[in-house]
């Protein structure tokens, strides 16, 4: 009997924990193939002049990949990492290794959805299926109170409704043993170079992300002992300083980290030391992260469209070289505030949510840029750049999302009052 080979294909789920995509493929096959594509269009440059992928994410990225080959390979296997686009190599593979099913995690962004009904069309020719899993989520969207054709578009109500009726589920534990496809050429990691950005660079952070599924769950404990320890004294946010931020983004947002990972990990600090507003805090941003991911599988591009205001294409911004944005991106505002935040990003490749806020406004509402502008470049810049969070957040600052009405969302009178306050020292971003 000819045994069933399962192509495990990675994509923003680099972790071995909660995985159920690749849980399902081990109990379902005899022997898998694990998979991740170096696609080039991920690391050009956009017709807005700017990088789909910055030079600190590529960089972040690459860590995590080789976390997850370390990973396979103390398992006894590998990934194959293919540098090319999924749709070109997708069909010699599953014919090259007798591949009877591909698996997947399904993601809600057009371009990413667009790559996933190509690679569908591909195997059905082949008489493959292409299985989906939908692993990025806090809820299962199957244990939602309502279909997602039905899912209140105000945060306030989605928040209400979801913590009252829905249940976080248990995680998928790590598997402990694996059985690999033999192959005897699995790729090899490419280097930053290779992806198009200088080999070198000195300017790192203070606090330097490392990607991998290790670095964030010991991350994310750290955060707990944290919880210990200011359980008394919850940092607060003061508006023109940082206030807290879990940084726990970056993890998340290439699936080192899972959600409801984060969700027991947080639940089990709160039971041995009790509530803390940071941990609020941190729960609070993963309904946020579902509500976006939500959004986009209910509206589509949609989300963004407000027929009667917004009458320019999307994504066809014509301020490219406008001489504010330019000041903008590059930190040289003349405003205090905007320019210490730009210029963190600038470096770091993350800044916190408040920071995003502030920014957004002062591009959007201040200098009167269309707000796609600035999603783009946070596109390129962001570590955690997810597509969801961050056309979501720029289009509730804009006014053109959907939830114009929740009192948890973007409120802009506060923000400009913020941003009328000129602050002449420079504390830190760190939080």
């Amino acid at each position: 009997m000819k045994s069933k080979r399962i192509l495990v294909w990675f994509r923003n789920d680099l972790r071995l924990h909660d995985n159920e995509m690749l849980v399902e493929a081990l109990a379902k096959s005899e022997s898998i193939l694990p998979v991740y594509f170096f696609d080039p269009q991920y690391f050009q440059e956009t017709r807005f002049g700017t990088l789909k992928t910055g030079f600190h994410r590529a960089k972040f990225l690459l860590e995590s990949v080789a976390a997850l080959r370390l990973s396979f390979q103390n398992l006894g296997g590998d990934i194959l990492l293919v540098h090319g686009r999924p749709e070109d190599f997708m069909a010699k593979l599953v014919t090259d290794f007798d591949i009877s099913e591909v698996y997947h995690h399904r993601e809600v962004a057009p371009e990413e959805t667009m790559v996933s009904t190509r690679i569908e069309d591909l195997l059905w020719k082949q008489k493959v299926n292409l299985k989906h899993f939908i692993g990025h989520t806090l809820y299962n969207k199957e244990d939602l109170p309502f279909p997602i054709k039905d899912i209140p578009d105000v945060f306030a109500q989605f928040k209400k409704k979801t913590e009252r009726d829905a249940m976080v589920k248990s995680c998928f534990l790590s598997p402990e043993e694996i059985i690999f496809v033999e192959n005897e050429d699995w790729g090899v990691l490419p280097s930053l170079a290779d992806l198009g950005f200088e080999a070198d660079r000195e300017e790192f952070p203070a606090f330097e992300f490392i990607g991998g599924e290790d670095a964030g769950l010991a991350h994310l404990k750290e955060l707990l002992l944290e919880g210990a320890e200011i359980h008394q004294k919850p940092l607060k946010n003061t508006g023109d300083k940082p206030g807290f931020s879990s940084r726990l983004s970056g993890w998340l947002s290439i699936g080192c980290l899972s959600p409801r990972k984060v969700y027991w990990m947080l639940k089990e600090g709160e039971a041995e030391f009790g509530g803390n507003t940071n941990f609020n805090h941190i729960l609070l941003g993963l309904l946020w992260r579902d509500y976006f991911r939500f959004m986009f599988k209910k509206h589509g591009i949609a989300f963004f469209q407000d027929p009667e205001a917004f009458e320019q294409e999307f994504f066809n911004p014509t301020e490219n070289e406008h001489p504010d944005l330019l000041k903008w991106k590059n930190g040289n505002t003349g405003h205090p505030i905007i320019d210490r935040y730009m210029q963190e990003l600038n470096t770091n490749g993350f800044i916190t949510h408040t920071g995003r806020l502030l920014v957004s406004t002062f591009l959007i509402h201040i200098l009167k840029i269309h707000w796609t502008s600035g999603a783009l470049y946070f596109e390129e810049k962001l570590i955690d750049y997810a597509p969801a969070s961050n056309w979501g957040n720029w289009a509730n600052v804009a006014g053109v999302g959907k939830d114009l009405k929740s009192k948890n969302t973007f409120d802009l009178e506060k923000h400009i009052k913020l941003l009328e306050v000129q602050v002449t020292d420079t504390p830190s971003l760190a939080s």
